[in-house]
C-alpha cells in the first residue's frame, strides 16, 4: 500500500487522490478555495454574533451546545464572563463517559448559565445502529470514515436547531475546533437536508416527527445561525494553554486523550473494517504535515496532540491489528490491553489515560451488542 509522502494518509483513504509526485490532495491544499469560502463566512457570522446586544426576541442571546468538553467549557466561560444570556444546552448521549458527566458537574457548580438537559436516548441509539450496520460505497468520499460521529453530532444539533427556533434564540454557540471546518454544515436549512440525504425521509421524519418541515419553510430572519468561535479565532487556538486555565479554575479533570465518547473503539472499528485508517488518522495526518513544513512547529494540529516522532503508519497498523482481534473475539484481553495502554502512551497519554481508553477497547463488544451493531 502507497502512502503519501507528506503525511501518511494512505492510497485507499476515502476521498483522497494521489499526484504523479506521491503528495495526498490535502498536502496538494486542493481543498483550499473550500476551505476559504466556510472561513470567510464563519469569521462573518462569529463577528456579528460578537456585535449584538441583547436578543430582543427572548430571555437567551444564544444556545450554547456544551458537551463538558475542554472546548465547550472554556468558550462558555468566557461568554459568560462576557455578560452573554447562555442556554448551556447538552444532549445526553447515552454513550457518553463518566468523565463528560463529571466535568458537566464542575460547569453547573461553579459557571453561572441556564443549563438544559435533553435526551432522546432510542432516536440516537437506532440511527447509529443504522450507520454502522448499512454497507458502505467505495472508495467512498472525504470524512466517510468518520460518518458515524458526523451523524450523532448531526443528530443533535438538530435537536439544537429545533430549540433554538422555537424559543427564539437567534445564536447557536457550536464549539467545533478548527481542524473539523470540513465536518461542519455552518447553514441549518442544509445541515436538516444533509440528514435526509444520509437516511432518507421515513426515518428522518420519525426521528424529528414533523418538526423538519418548520425549519425548511420558515422565513431566513427566524431562522438561528451557527456559530463557529474557535473557527473564526482558529490562530489564536491554544489547547494546552486552555486546558491549564480551566484546570486552574477547577472546571476541568480529564485528559483530552480520555475522550468523551464510550463509541470510540467501535468508530475506529468502523474506519478499520470499512477504510482501512484509524478513526483519528486525518488529524494525526495534519499534525505530521504541519511538522514536516515547520521544524519549528510545535503545538497539537489542534484538538488531539501527537507526538513530534510519532511513527504513524506503524502505530495505525498496531492498532488496526488489536482492534480487528478485538472485535473478533480473538486473543487474550489482558494482551490486548498492554498493547493498546503501549499504544496511547506512544501517542503522548499519560499512564492513567492510557489504561482509561484501553478499558473502553475491551468492552466494545459489549457496547456494540447492547446498541444491536454489528461485528463481523
Amino acid at each position: 500500500m502507497r502512502y503519501c509522502g507528506g503525511c501518511s494518509l494512505s492510497e485507499e483513504h476515502p476521498g483522497v487522490e494521489f499526484g504523479p509526485d506521491g503528495l495526498c490532495s490535502l498536502c496538494r491544499l486542493d481543498a483550499a478555495e473550500e476551505l476559504l469560502t466556510n472561513y470567510r463566512y464563519t469569521n462573518e457570522v462569529y463577528q456579528e454574533f460578537r456585535r449584538s446586544g441583547p436578543n430582543p426576541r427572548g430571555e437567551f442571546d444564544c444556545l450554547f451546545m456544551y458537551s463538558g468538553g475542554k472546548d465547550s467549557t472554556w468558550m462558555l466561560d468566557r461568554f459568560v464572563s462576557e455578560g452573554k444570556r447562555v442556554m448551556a444546552y447538552t444532549f445526553d448521549i447515552p454513550f457518553e463517559s463518566e468523565h463528560a458527566a463529571q466535568n458537566l458537574e464542575l460547569a453547573r457548580e461553579r459557571i453561572p448559565a441556564t443549563f438544559v438537559l435533553d435526551s432522546d436516548d432510542a432516536g440516537i441509539t437506532r440511527m447509529m445502529r443504522e450507520v454502522f450496520n448499512r454497507p458502505v460505497e467505495k472508495p467512498g468520499k472525504y470524512l466517510d470514515e468518520k460518518l458515524p460521529c458526523v451523524s450523532c453530532r448531526t443528530f443533535f444539533v438538530i435537536r439544537a436547531i429545533i430549540r433554538a427556533y422555537r424559543e427564539r434564540i437567534p445564536y447557536i454557540i457550536l464549539c467545533a475546533d478548527p481542524q473539523q471546518i470540513l465536518t461542519m454544515e455552518s447553514n441549518v436549512r442544509e445541515v436538516v437536508r444533509g440528514f435526509y440525504r444520509v437516511f432518507g425521509e421515513r426515518l428522518t421524519d420519525e426521528l424529528f416527527r414533523g418538526d423538519i418541515e418548520d425549519l425548511l419553510f420558515a422565513e431566513d430572519r427566524d431562522l438561528p445561525k451557527i456559530v463557529f468561535p474557535f473557527i473564526a479565532t482558529r490562530h489564536e487556538y491554544d489547547p494546552d494553554t486552555m486546558i491549564s486555565e480551566l484546570k486552574a479554575k477547577g472546571l476541568y479533570q480529564s485528559s483530552p486523550l480520555e475522550t468523551h465518547c464510550k463509541l470510540l473503539p467501535l468508530l475506529n472499528y468502523y474506519s478499520f473494517k470499512n477504510y482501512g485508517c484509524m478513526f483519528y488518522k486525518l488529524n494525526a495526518a495534519s499534525h505530521v504535515r504541519s511538522v514536516r513544513r515547520n521544524k519549528d512547529y510545535d503545538r497539537s494540529t489542534f484538538s488531539i496532540k501527537f507526538p513530534r516522532t510519532l511513527d504513524l503508519v506503524d502505530v495505525e497498523s498496531s492498532l488496526r491489528r488489536v482492534v480487528l482481534a478485538i472485535a473478533a473475539g480473538e486473543g487474550e484481553p489482558a494482551d490486548h490491553e498492554q498493547t493498546l495502554i503501549d499504544i496511547f502512551q506512544r501517542l503522548d497519554a499519560e499512564p492513567d489515560a492510557a489504561r482509561f481508553v484501553a478499558r473502553q477497547f475491551l468492552d466494545m463488544r459489549a457496547v456494540a451488542a447492547d446498541m444491536g451493531i454489528r461485528l463481523n
